[in-house]
C-alpha cells in the first residue's frame, strides 16, 4: 500500500516533488521513491505489507517502462509464475513487482488480469515519447486524482488532493456548484471533486495520454458487469444461496488476511463486519495463527446508536482480542479540522470523525492492515432506502414515483429546503447546474433491469466510491493503516448481483442471502437486532452546551458565511434556533454539513471564481 504522484508534459523542482510526497507520507512512512526524465515524473511513499524489505518503487523494466502503484494484488503470486514461465524476472515477491513485466507482455490489457485493488500510474518511453498510464480498480477503492491544463496539456496527478495542490502555488478555485451538489448527495458523485479543475478517476477507468498529447479516458469492466460463470438461484432458495456467498466470503478473507504485517478487523457490532470478524477468526485458528484482534469505537458518554455491546458479543463469539476505543465529545473540533484535511474535500457522513480516530487506535495497536465490512450493504440490498424504493409504487411497476423519495434519501436535506439556504446570487447560479451526474440518474431513473438492479449498479458505480471508499480510504491511510474489503472482492460482487431481488429484499426484510450465509455464525443477538447505522450521535450532540454547538456556532458565524457568498446567514441562524427548541435528524445532518463545508474552505484556501464574484 502506498501513495502515488506524478505529472507529464511539465516540470517540477526536486524540492516540489518532495513536498509533495511530504505532505501525503502518513500514507507511506516506510520508504519514498521518484523517477523523473525530461517532461515527466512518477513518484511514491510505500506503506510496507508484503515483502517489507523488498518493493522499492518506481519499478522499472529496462529503460522503457517506469511504474508506481497503490494497493494490492492478490494474485501477484499466480501473475509471478506465469510471467517467469514467459522468460521475466523479479528481483522480489512484492505483488506490484509484476506491473511493468505484465504490461510489457499485454499492453493495456494487462489490467484485466489484475485482481485487487488499486491505482497506478506507469510510463512507457519505448517509442521515443512518453506515455502515461493511470488506472483504478474495478471499485474505484483506491483513489487517484489528477488535473489537466489544456493550455499547456500539462497533467498531474496523486492519491490525495492537498498533495496535488501542492504541485501549485496558487489557491485553488472552488467549483461553484460543489456546495448544492454536496448537500445534494453528501459528497460529490462523478468525476468532477469540490475543486475547479480537479477530478478524479473513476472506477474501472484508464487514461491514456501521450506527452504533448490530450488525455482519453478508456472505460473497462467493472463491478456492475462481473458476473459469468455464477450460479443460478431461484427466489425461494435462500439457504443454497446463503452456502455460495459464506464459502466465497470464506475464501477471500482467507485471502485477504495475507501479509508480513499482523491483520486485524473491524467489529462495528451489525451484521456485515461481525461476519467477517467470526470468518477471520476461524482462518485464523484453523491456520494456526494467533488469535484475531478486533476493534470497535464508541463515544464517551452515554449517548444512542452505541453498538458497542453488540460488537463486544459478535467478538466474544468469535474468540478475538477485542479492543473497545473511546473518543471524547470534547476532542470534535480538533478531530473535525484532522478530518476535512485528510479527506481534501467535504463529506457530510458524521461517521467520517470517528473513522479516523479508529484507524488512529488500529495503528496504535500495531497494526497495518485491516478488513472490514464495506460494500456489503450495497451488493446485497441492505439501506431502508433500497426496501422504500422497492416497495414504492408496486401496482404500477413502471412508475417513478419512487425516484423522488429516493434521491432523498441521499441528500443532506432535498432541494426545496436546501435552495432556502441560498443566497438569492448563488441560487441562480446553481440553477444551470445539475446537482448529480446525469446520465447515471438517467439510467438508474429509466435503464434497463429491475429497480433493485438499477440501485444497486448506481450505489455500486456513484454513491459507493465517493461517499464510502474515498472516506475509508483517506482516513484509514492517514494512520498508514492498509483497508481490505472482503465485500468488494470479484468474486463475492458477482454472486451479490447476480441474486434474484427476492434473495436481497423480500417481505420488508433486506439482505437474506448475507442472513442466510451468517446463520449459526454470530450471536443470535446480531441477527435478530434491527438494522441502525453507526454514527456520531449529532442529534444530541448538537445541542446547546456541549462542545460541539460551540465550535459549529462559531465557524457558521455570519461573517464568515457572507465572505463564502453562497448561504444565507439568516437562514443557517435560524437552523440553529430550529436545532435548540425542536432538534430533529435533518436539522441537524444539515448543520453538521454546513460546518464540515465551511472548515474546508476556510482549510484550502479555495477562491470563489469569477462566475460568483460577477453575480455577486
Amino acid at each position: 500500500m502506498c501513495r502515488i504522484y506524478g505529472y507529464l508534459n511539465a516540470f517540477a523542482a526536486p524540492n516540489a516533488l518532495r513536498a509533495v510526497a511530504a505532505i501525503q507520507r502518513h500514507g507511506g512512512p516506510d520508504g519514498t521513491g521518484t523517477a523523473r526524465d525530461q517532461g515527466w515524473a512518477l513518484g511514491n511513499n510505500r506503506l510496507a505489507v508484503v515483502d517489507l524489505d523488498g518493493g522499492r518503487q518506481p519499478y522499472r523494466l529496462g529503460e522503457g517502462i517506469t511504474a508506481v502503484f497503490n494497493g494490492e494484488i492478490y494474485n501477484a503470486d499466480e501473475l509471478r509464475g506465469q510471467l517467469r514461465a514467459k522468460g521475466y524476472t523479479f528481483e522480489d515477491r512484492c505483488d506490484g513487482g509484476v506491473i511493468p513485466a505484465l504490461y510489457d507482455a499485454y499492453g493495456d490489457d494487462f489490467l484485466s488480469r489484475l485482481d485487487g485493488m488499486y491505482s497506478l500510474a506507469l510510463v512507457d518511453r519505448r517509442n521515443g515519447r512518453p506515455r502515461l498510464l493511470l488506472a483504478t480498480d474495478h471499485l474505484g477503492m483506491k483513489p487517484l486524482y489528477y488535473r489537466w491544463d489544456p493550455g499547456s496539456r500539462s497533467l498531474h496527478f496523486s492519491s490525495e488532493i492537498p498533495a496535488l495542490l501542492a504541485f501549485s502555488t496558487s489557491n485553488p478555485s472552488l467549483w461553484e456548484p460543489g456546495l448544492d451538489a454536496y448537500l445534494s448527495s453528501r459528497t460529490p458523485f462523478g468525476e468532477q471533486t469540490m475543486f475547479a479543475g480537479v477530478r478524479v478517476l473513476p472506477p474501472a477507468t484508464s487514461l491514456v495520454c501521450e506527452l504533448g498529447g490530450v488525455p482519453e479516458l478508456v472505460r473497462r469492466s467493472g463491478a456492475a458487469e462481473d458476473g459469468v460463470g455464477i450460479p443460478y438461484f431461484g427466489d425461494h432458495d435462500e439457504a443454497a444461496a446463503g452456502a455460495d456467498v459464506r464459502a466465497r466470503l470464506r475464501q477471500e478473507v482467507g485471502r485477504l488476511m495475507v501479509a508480513d504485517v499482523p491483520v486485524a478487523v473491524i467489529t462495528s457490532g451489525g451484521l456485515d463486519s461481525s461476519l467477517i470478524t467470526a470468518l477471520a477468526a476461524q482462518h485464523a485458528a484453523e491456520a494456526g495463527r494467533p488469535r484475531v484482534h478486533s476493534f470497535n469505537i464508541a463515544y464517551r458518554g452515554a449517548w444512542s446508536f452505541d453498538e458497542r455491546h453488540f460488537a463486544r458479543e459478535a467478538a466474544t463469539r468469535a474468540g478475538t482480542v477485542h479492543h473497545q476505543v473511546e473518543i471524547d465529545p470534547a476532542d470534535f473540533p480538533s478531530l473535525i479540522e484532522d478530518t476535512v484535511w485528510h479527506l481534501g474535500q467535504p463529506n457530510a457522513d458524521p461517521i467520517a470523525l470517528s473513522t479516523g480516530a479508529l484507524f488512529a487506535a488500529v495503528r496504535k495497536a500495531g497494526f497495518k492492515v485491516a478488513l472490514t465490512g464495506d460494500a456489503a450493504d450495497e451488493v446485497f440490498g441492505g439501506y431502508d432506502r433500497m426496501l422504500a424504493a422497492v416497495a414504492a409504487g408496486t401496482d404500477h411497476p413502471d412508475g417513478d414515483d419512487w425516484f423522488q423519495p429516493y434521491l432523498d434519501s441521499l441528500a443532506v436535506l432535498p432541494a426545496r429546503l436546501r435552495h432556502r439556504l441560498y443566497t438569492e446570487e448563488y441560487r441562480t447560479l446553481v440553477a444551470d447546474y445539475p446537482a448529480l451526474p446525469e446520465g447515471p440518474l438517467e439510467t438508474l431513473r429509466h435503464g434497463s433491469g429491475s429497480r433493485l438492479r438499477r440501485i444497486t449498479d448506481f450505489e455500486l458505480g456513484q454513491r459507493f466510491p465517493a461517499y464510502h471508499l474515498r472516506r475509508v480510504d483517506h482516513l484509514s491511510m492517514a494512520h498508514s493503516v492498509e483497508v481490505r474489503l472482503p465485500f468488494g472482492q470479484r468474486s463475492v460482487l458477482a454472486v451479490g448481483r447476480a441474486l434474484p431481488d427476492a434473495l436481497r429484499i423480500r417481505d420488508g426484510r433486506v439482505k437474506r442471502a448475507l442472513y442466510s450465509a451468517a446463520a449459526g455464525l454470530l450471536p443470535q443477538s446480531v441477527l435478530d437486532r434491527p438494522k441502525q447505522p453507526f454514527t456520531l450521535p449529532i442529534v444530541e450532540m448538537l445541542a446547546p452546551g456541549l462542545p460541539l454547538w460551540d465550535f459549529a456556532r462559531d465557524v457558521l458565524h455570519r461573517d464568515r458565511l457572507a465572505a463564502g457568498g453562497q448561504l444565507d446567514p439568516r437562514e443557517v441562524r435560524g437552523l440553529f434556533t430550529t436545532q435548540a427548541q425542536r432538534p430533529d435528524a435533518t436539522t441537524a445532518l444539515t448543520l453538521w454539513a454546513l460546518l464540515i463545508h465551511e472548515v474546508w474552505r476556510e482549510q484550502f484556501g479555495a477562491v470563489r471564481t469569477e462566475a460568483l464574484a460577477v453575480a455577486a
